[in-house]
């Protein structure tokens, strides 16, 4: 594009001063007269009847105001009586940590004291707790009243995940809650054509998102009933209905207010809204839940573990040949996992002319599973480059060469049958191709190093967005949205509407305005909010140009044709003397007696077409061969991002995602015993990569310009999480020469596998 003076700048984030001195003031930061501290009594057992709940020696605690049960909460309930989208059990737990009571007192200490106070009798039950036992067609089903699945949040996601895939009804168990099948070709001529095959399974555990902020919310009672919702959501107006339909109000009277996100990362949609919605319902008052970090383990929505079996094809050319893989992912409690985008994406890195996917989603007694970063793709990802990496290997291919010969380009077929638009997966991988990393692999190699790739994609979301651009009488220009900034997209917003006015991005407000007030956006999540939010900012600066030139037409006396906007100002082109300030123009709509409209510029998007992001990635490892400890010492993301709005912020973005691929592949992991019972509950037990842990980190920038989006721009956030954890393990392939199929990829299991390797004996 032409030289632009704010869009494509390193621009300082809007929200970065208040967070780094502090000022900034969150969620369970608020107070508001007569607010109650909830705090949660949950159940020691991952299946249990709730035979009956005492809460007669709570009452007695001073400070305590009320004990509330299921029972005691006006929320929408299924056929059974269960609630509906509320973590509160009603009659029976299904997993360890589920709220089965809330204590409402005036102080957190009381309601603590409450909790410990509140006797409940409990009757075990049957527990289901792995992959196998949901698979298994005689175990018991893991409640005794089921509910059905989820995917509203799937499809906020990604595109793909609101199309159906053909069911597979060929197995059946009673914790069998989903399935998908694509196939297309001939899979068995196809293996039999390969030269080469190779077949591995991969696992993965179950992940929590590792915010900083845990869930917490706030809800108001206003005097006329009306429901003010403060809460730390991605998506404030998918919140604010799913509060009315639960607590069974008007949309009109829930006012969702959504604070600033201690991070998100997925997990944070909608999980205690609607209940916190419902006891402030209950008790005539404000009421605010902090979840303890504790609390967040054992009842949040962390991404699923899973296991994936892929056998992969290929002639001593170079062609792929075949694909069959199946899936199985564990969606703990309640439907609704990433299984189809999963299998979409594990068939459509590369060209599949044959190839067959099975999938089945199960439930167990853990927490429902949530989304995180990408849901799906890291797992599917670690699958298919695992085996892709493998079988250049068994060709003796250059794998990267391998993965440029076979990867996808605009129009070839996804497992779901649509074609790929415009996508740069060829591109990153000629950019990492001539980068200096590989290109010097050897000497990687020379110093005791292992090199691994992979590539990762994110088909992206589209939801509908619209945008407000208004001028206000100090002839300041303001941007109104609806959509939560999360990573810094308001920012990015500024410096769109500021290119369009010919400004600078400081001269230009933003606000996330409450559902109330607020145009509508939709969930700050799959990629998409640069997308589809910033074209209608776009849109929006561009209609209250339009005004603004043509109030200024009327006090210049000039064709809007021969004006322009320079320094706050519009003048008439040649004539520097002849010009008319903003804050006159707002004068001449705002003022008494006024004689033109006020300046309020809107645009809205309904894009119909996704734009993919897709990465390769580059990691040199090295590994302790007495400890197994492996150590990644470089890293290089390469990613197509369509336009760079702010490159600053797009490079944190990769930067954060590299981190968060690292923890998958090497740290962390959530592990539960037999009876169900979470034994990573803290963060002395679950490990998060720290800042020590990451390595240096190079970005490379490949711009494949969207043809929807702002100036090209496209979401950005998905695609740095996805590949790390393939790259990982591809790199300690390649040092030692051992494949590690489970992740997290701990020292022990390295050991492990390096011992057997050197143990092993000679072959004759």
């Amino acid at each position: 594009m032409a030289e632009s003076r704010a869009v494509g700048q390193r621009v300082r984030r809007i929200d970065a001063p208040q967070k780094l001195t502090g000022q900034e003031r969150f969620t369970g930061d608020l107070r508001v007269p007569g607010l109650l501290i909830a705090r949660p009594v949950t159940s020691p057992y991952a299946h249990a009847r709730v035979r009956s709940i005492d809460s007669s020696t709570a009452l007695d605690v001073p400070g305590v105001v009320r004990v509330l049960t299921s029972d005691d909460l006006s929320i929408a309930r299924d056929a059974a009586g269960a609630p509906v989208k509320a973590p509160i059990a009603s009659g029976e737990a299904v997993y360890a940590g589920q709220f089965v009571a809330l204590v409402l007192a005036e102080t957190d200490a009381a309601a603590q004291d409450g909790v410990a106070a509140v006797e409940v009798d409990y009757e075990p039950l049957p527990v289901v707790a792995t992959l196998d036992e949901g698979l298994d067609p005689n175990a018991p089903h893991i409640r005794e009243t089921r509910q059905q699945a989820n995917e509203e949040e799937a499809a906020m996601h990604n595109a793909d995940a609101a199309v159906q895939a053909e069911e597979n009804d060929e197995f059946v168990a009673p914790n069998v809650s989903n399935s998908v099948h694509f196939a297309r070709g001939d899979v068995a001529a196809g293996f039999a054509a390969a030269d080469e095959i190779v077949e591995l399974t991969v696992e993965s555990l179950t992940v929590h998102q590792g915010y900083l902020e845990p869930q917490v919310c706030l809800v108001d009672i206003e005097p006329l009933g009306d429901l003010t919702v403060y809460t730390s959501t991605q998506a404030a107006f998918y919140c604010r209905t799913r509060v009315a339909e639960t607590v069974g109000m008007p949309t009109q009277r829930v006012n969702v207010v959504p604070m600033p996100v201690g991070g998100g990362f997925g997990g944070k949609f909608v999980l205690i809204e609607p209940m916190v919605a419902a006891a402030a319902l209950a008790v005539g008052r404000p009421v605010l839940l902090r979840y303890s970090r504790m609390d967040d383990f054992l009842a949040g929505n962390p991404a699923p573990d899973c296991r994936i079996t892929v056998k992969l094809g290929a002639t001593k050319a170079g062609e792929i040949t075949a694909l069959e893989s199946r899936l199985v992912f564990d969606t703990g409690s309640s439907g609704g996992s990433p299984l189809q985008i999963a299998a979409i994406l594990l068939g459509g890195y590369y060209r599949f002319p044959n190839l067959e996917l099975r999938g089945h989603e199960v439930l167990t007694n853990k927490p429902g599973a949530g989304a995180y970063r990408a849901p799906g793709a890291q797992q599917a990802t670690f699958a298919i480059e695992s085996a892709v990496d493998e079988l250049a290997r068994k060709l003796g291919f250059d794998p990267l060469e391998f993965r440029l010969r076979n990867c996808a380009v605009e129009g070839d077929e996804r497992p779901n049958g649509g074609a790929w638009p415009r996508i740069g997966l060829k591109e990153c991988l000629e950019a990492l191709k001539d980068h200096p990393a590989w290109r010097e692999r050897e000497g990687a190699r020379a110093k005791g190093r292992g090199v691994g790739i992979a590539v990762g994609g994110w088909p992206g979301g589209i939801e509908p967005a619209t945008a407000v651009c208004r001028l206000d009488s100090n002839g300041k220009l303001t941007v109104v949205l609806g959509s939560v900034d999360l990573t810094g997209t308001n920012t990015a917003f500024a410096q769109i509407a500021a290119e369009t006015f010919n400004m600078t991005a400081d001269d230009i407000a933003v606000t996330t305005a409450p559902t109330d007030a607020a145009p509508f956006a939709g969930g700050t999540g799959g990629s998409k909010i640069t997308y589809t939010v910033g074209k209608a900012v776009q849109r929006a600066a561009e209609d209250a140009l339009k005004q603004i030139l043509a109030v200024a037409s009327e006090a210049l006396e000039a064709s809007t044709d021969d004006l322009e906007l320079v320094d706050g100002a519009v003048r008439v082109r040649g004539v520097p003397g002849s010009a008319i300030s903003l804050k006159d123009i707002a004068s001449r709509t705002m003022g008494f007696a006024a004689r033109n409209e006020p300046v309020y510029g809107t645009g809205s998007t309904a894009i119909r077409e996704s734009a993919p992001g897709f990465a390769a990635h580059l990691v040199e490892v090295e590994v302790d061969d007495v400890t197994g400890e492996t150590r990644p010492v470089r890293y290089v993301a390469v990613q197509d991002v369509g336009f760079a709005i702010n490159p600053a912020e797009v490079e944190a973005q990769i930067h954060g995602g590299v981190v968060q691929g690292l923890g998958w592949a090497l740290y962390e992991g959530m592990v539960y015993d037999s009876d169900g019972q979470l034994l990573t509950a803290t963060l002395m037990d679950y490990a998060l990569p720290r800042a020590e842990m990451a390595p240096a980190i190079e970005t490379v920038l490949v711009e494949v310009p969207s043809e929807h989006g702002a100036y090209g721009a496209k979401g950005i956030g998905e695609p740095p999480a996805i590949p790390g954890a393939a790259a990982v393990a591809n790199a300690i392939r390649d040092l030692t020469g051992a494949r590690l199929t489970s992740l997290p990829i701990r020292p022990e299991q390295v050991a492990r596998a390096l011992w057997d390797a050197t143990s092993a004996p000679a072959a004759d």
